[in-house]
């Protein structure tokens, strides 16, 4: 199994999104996680978004990605989904093979009545759910050649 972990500032929105999406779509091949620069709570936008899709985020763990980092965690791929400048923050795990970067726009900065909310919220996490298939059927590909 290949060991991803997604990575954004809070922990409370895209790397939950991703990890979840990447458990539903390629969970035969890769063990997943998520955490955060500064861990924060479950958006709780995001948290109603992933259940209109069926994926229940709700009890979902918040991480914090030092904490991963001092139990010597490794990983073969590191996703930050977040800013570049946060991404910079990360520490480098022992035994990556490949860092990728996906920035998505973040959640927690959306303005408007709850629905525009939502709405921006459901325009996000159908970025993260295309990405990551897109991502699986070129993992696919590649390991059937």
């Amino acid at each position: 199994m290949i060991k991803v972990l997604f990575l954004c500032v809070h922990n409370s929105a895209r790397s939950q999104m991703a990890e979840a999406f990447l458990k539903k779509y390629g969970g035969e091949y890769f063990d997943v996680e998520s955490s955060g620069l500064e861990p924060g709570k479950l958006n709780p936008y995001v948290v109603r978004a992933m259940a209109e899709v069926g994926i229940d985020i709700s009890h979902n763990p918040v991480k914090d990605v030092f904490d991963l980092y001092r139990a010597g965690k490794h990983y073969n791929l590191v996703i930050t989904v977040c800013s570049r400048e946060a991404a910079e923050k990360c520490p480098i795990f022992p035994g990556i093979h490949e860092r990728l970067y996906w920035p998505f726009p973040d959640p927690s900065s959306f303005t408007g009545t709850d629905e525009e909310i939502m709405e921006q919220v459901r325009q996000v996490r159908d970025m993260i759910e295309a990405k990551i298939k897109e991502f699986v059927a070129t993992y696919r590909e590649r390991t059937q050649k």
